[in-house]
């Protein structure tokens, strides 16, 4: 059986299409796969498990029914949804995984993380990230109200987009160095992670050696997912079904 790769849905309301195309390739496809892997930001925001919504409950209820037919789930948190919590995993029935996290796939290490520690060029949100992962701003943030923690993150994410656009894409990339730091410290040959938005498979040398760097894609305007099986792995686009 496979093990299949996603992240980057950014489920929310306002986008019932994904959430429809979401439901549909779990029933579909992960239902009969060996494991399923959420790199991060499987929802556009997360801002507790108290204020979570319908569509956080009917993901839940989707990813709990995979488990059901003996479908390990695992999750690792994106830049998007770092305060999802035990209570929405418990409830979802998936694992949560820290970041970054080393699998074996049919034999082979590897490394799986969101991504966004890659981009160490971008030092205004490195900075952003290191503030809001700290416990005491967490603490403080999750004792706000529920409307207050609602405000805050959707002009959080206005900000996000306006700043996207005014630097260069190579700001909000991988760097590099830092890919094959990790994949170096972890003593990996295949690292798998989202954030960047720009699916591909990148065939690198690594100290001599070949490895690579698979990048998913993200759920705005289809779905991506990774298949690794026999020993390959492909990456693939899910079209929408109107």
């Amino acid at each position: 059986m496979s093990t299949l790769f996603i992240s980057d849905l950014h489920l929310d309301a306002s986008r019932p299409d994904i959430t429809r195309l979401f439901g549909t390739f779990v029933r579909e496809e992960a239902a009969s796969a060996e494991a399923l892997f959420i790199l991060g930001d499987l929802f556009e925001a997360w801002i507790g498990d108290d204020a979570a919504d319908e569509v956080a409950a009917e993901v839940a209820g989707a990813l709990a029914g995979l488990r059901e037919h003996g479908v390990p789930c695992f999750f690792i948190h994106g830049n998007r949804d770092f305060l999802l919590g035990d209570d929405w995993a418990r409830q979802a029935r998936v694992v949560l995984l820290p970041d970054p996290a080393v699998v074996t796939i049919e034999g082979e290490r590897v490394l799986l993380m969101h991504g966004d520690t890659l981009c160490t060029d971008d030092a205004p949100y490195q900075a952003f990230r290191a503030q809001s992962h700290a416990p005491a701003w967490q603490r403080a943030f999750l004792q706000r109200g529920i409307d207050e923690r609602r405000a805050f993150a959707a002009n959080a994410r206005a900000e996000s987009s306006r700043y996207t656009r005014s630097v260069a894409e190579s700001i909000t990339d991988v760097n590099a160095g830092a890919v094959a730091a990790a994949m170096r410290a972890h003593g990996v040959r295949t690292l798998v992670h989202g954030h960047t938005h720009r699916p591909a498979v990148h065939e690198i040398d690594l100290d001599g050696a070949p490895a690579r760097r698979i990048v998913l894609g993200d759920w705005y305007e289809q779905g991506s997912v990774l298949r690794a099986d026999q020993g390959e792995f492909r990456l693939r686009a899910l079209p929408l079904v109107a």
